[in-house]
């Protein structure tokens, strides 16, 4: 890779168009990522997150508009290409939002073993990655379990793991959060907050938006397949009009509790002292 790649963005978007059939998912579509960034895409279902995470991950292609990875363009021939495509899935991992897809083996533990086999990493290299890594997410006690079986949290967290097996420098993740119990949904926040300290860079969707500030430092809200507003958290909360003109929030009636404080601000009517 040379010098000009490592100063370029890790991803960047120009007038990207993507429909699915007569329906537009993304519309003259811009965006850039830049190393080591963790970035948060906001918007209500259908605004074109997820679709643009497929794209990013190289598993969509649009009908018109340009995408690069690392100065390079992401193109179907580019993928073809094995080697390109070898070193581009070792450093960009994707978490789809339905676990279902992304799990195939007989076993939670071939599951996480099947991205180093296809990598010919050795036997015993496998073993202690797999062990290591079933530990710390906390699922060893599902090792020989079929994961068509587990409960729709325990599957997000074999999905999670699978693509972190790999140790990817990118990771693209769906709503990684989704489905799971409040103590599982602590441990990745945990991960997702460690990652920002690191070299790693971070795409998600997310509709999280009370933990936002801890898991991202920028943020990205889309509105009918465009960007509505781009930057720091706090200034994307604070802006009430904006998460309600993207369903993000609404107007609503409730109670505080005396002397409670908001994560984020947003507009309600009191009833109650």
């Amino acid at each position: 890779m040379n010098e000009r790649r490592l100063e370029s963005p890790v991803f960047q978007v120009e007038d990207v168009v993507f429909r699915y059939g007569a329906v537009t998912a993304l519309d003259g579509f811009s965006f850039k990522v830049n190393r080591g960034e963790s970035v948060a895409l906001l918007g209500a279902n259908g605004c074109g997150k997820s679709t643009l995470l497929r794209i990013l991950a190289g598993l969509s292609f649009p009908a018109s508009g340009r995408i690069d990875f690392f100065g390079t363009p992401l193109t179907p021939e580019r993928l073809a290409d094995i080697s390109f495509s070898t070193q581009f899935r070792r450093k960009v991992g994707l978490l789809f939002q339905n676990s279902e897809v992304q799990l195939f083996n007989a076993t939670v533990f071939d599951e996480l073993a099947f991205g180093p086999l296809q990598l010919e990493w050795p036997r015993d290299r496998i073993r202690k990655a797999v062990s290591d890594l079933l530990e710390l997410m906390g699922i060893a006690h599902l090792k020989d379990r079929t994961p068509h079986r587990l409960s729709g949290g325990e599957k997000k967290r074999v999905a999670l793991a699978s693509v972190l097996i790999l140790d990817p420098d990118i990771l693209l993740l769906d709503e990684p959060t989704a489905a799971l119990d409040p103590a599982s949904q602590s441990q990745i926040f945990d991960l997702l907050i460690s990652w920002r300290n690191s070299n790693r860079t971070v795409v998600l969707a997310t509709h999280d938006l009370d933990n936002l500030e801890d898991i991202a430092g920028r943020c990205a809200v889309f509105d009918r397949g465009r960007i509505a507003a781009d930057g720091a958290p706090l200034d994307i909360l604070h802006d009430v009009a904006l998460l309600e003109r993207v369903q993000l929030v609404r107007p609503h009636h409730h109670k505080h509790e005396p002397g409670a404080s908001q994560p984020y601000p947003h507009p309600h009517l009191h009833t109650g002292e």
